[in-house]
């Protein structure tokens, strides 16, 4: 008679990666109970401090100045509108690359948003109940209007007007700048906190980008002057710390112009130093991407008749740049929290508004640093986890890493 042996359990999903990872010997289970239990000590106690022992008034009467520093009250309404310009064009933007797609439902495009960027949908919640008003809500129903009434315009755009649909939403940026500070608008100088963070990484990013790109394809290239002028400035950058920079733009560079020329406001010195820092390592990670691509792509190109600019435009670049983006994101990432260095010249970035507030006479002398300097942290982590997270995401749809 043959016997049924009892065929082995075998472990699938969750409970097998348990095992095999942190259970799998002796040593590796009292490593992991250690571990957590370290984890669940610190967390509690963090959360503890949180919602008992932190006083989180000192956040709430100065939010205003977290999010726009020292501009005037009466003129926030500037900053209202650019916001709904900046969702406007995001939505716009979103739309273009979602044609061709079957539109995705009210209910189902707001669970994507929540699951894809519920760190940014904390912190504005977080936000307004810190506010506590009806204007911010308001202002925030407004941005999400504004945002799909731009992707529902950029979803039904004609494919022959995409060039202008992009042009739009890549101008936005001198639309704000014009809403903020023209026509009797607030000054440069006159822009803090968040508002002033946003303004610095978002304007180094769109400028060191294309700067950088020209910069990697000058050091390529085999008109002598242009490589050697393009390995000059990139040795050059990269070897100076960007604090030392930031002192040269900010403190020598009115000694460089010409006599009755006004020196520009410390905002745009700002953008000006972190583009041309951030343009030298965007262009080495572009180099390296470059370098990535066989040469006989650019042979065949050349064979079916393609000029030299629709070779680089067409065939090279668009493959470096894909096979490059972590890099291109981790640099992005790392200029966002280096704008926190212009406050070495007096500009009132985020973390400089949360070591400022402290010294109000309100709260001077209270030991409440620990708590501006958590919100000024959870600001720098939700921007920077979001950006690596959307790049993933692109990772993953271009098949980054995948032959």
């Amino acid at each position: 008679m043959t016997s049924t042996a009892t065929p082995p359990v075998v472990t699938t999903g969750a409970k097998k990666w348990i095992k095999n990872n942190l259970f799998r010997t002796w040593w590796d289970s009292l490593v992991t109970i250690v571990a957590g239990g370290f984890l669940a000590w610190s967390l509690g106690s963090f959360l503890i401090w949180v919602l008992a022992s932190a006083k989180w008034d000192i956040v709430r009467v100065n939010l205003t100045t977290f999010m726009v520093g020292r501009f005037p009250h009466e003129q926030l309404w500037r900053v209202s509108v650019a916001l709904l310009i900046v969702g406007f064009a995001g939505g716009l933007l979103l739309g273009i690359s979602l044609r061709g797609t079957e539109p995705a439902s009210f209910f189902r495009a707001l669970g994507t948003f929540a699951t894809r960027a519920w760190p940014l949908a904390m912190l504005v919640v977080l936000l307004l109940i810190l506010a506590g008003s009806i204007g911010p809500v308001l202002v925030v129903v407004g941005i999400g209007a504004s945002f799909l009434i731009g992707r529902g315009a950029g979803y039904r755009l004609p494919k022959k007007r995409t060039g202008w649909g992009v042009a739009v939403a890549l101008l936005s940026p001198l639309a704000v700048v014009t809403v903020i500070s023209g026509f009797g608008g607030v000054g440069w100088n006159e822009w803090g906190g968040l508002l002033l963070t946003l303004t610095l990484a978002i304007g180094g990013i769109l400028l060191s980008f294309p700067f950088g790109v020209l910069l990697a394809l000058g050091r390529r290239s085999t008109l002598p002057a242009a490589r050697w002028l393009s390995i000059s400035y990139i040795e050059v950058v990269r070897g100076v710390p960007l604090i030392a920079l930031l002192f040269m733009g900010f403190v020598m560079l009115t000694l460089f112009l010409p006599a009755g020329i006004s020196a520009p406001s410390l905002v745009v010195r700002g953008v000006v130093v972190l583009t041309l820092f951030t343009a030298a390592y965007v262009a080495e990670i572009v180099r390296g991407g470059l370098q990535a691509v066989p040469s006989g792509q650019e042979e065949a190109a050349q064979a079916v008749g393609l000029s030299p600019i629709q070779v680089i435009s067409s065939i090279v670049l668009p493959q470096a740049l894909r096979a490059v983006i972590p890099a291109l994101v981790g640099q992005f990432i790392s200029l966002f929290k280096d704008t926190s260095l212009v406050a070495i010249v007096g500009l009132l970035e985020v973390l400089s508004v949360a070591q400022a507030i402290t010294q109000q006479g309100d709260f001077r002398g209270q030991g409440l640093l620990t708590e501006t300097l958590v919100f000024a942290a959870l600001i720098y982590w939700v921007g920077s986890f979001t950006m690596s997270r959307e790049s993933q995401r692109l990772e993953r749809k271009l098949g980054v890493g995948e032959r």
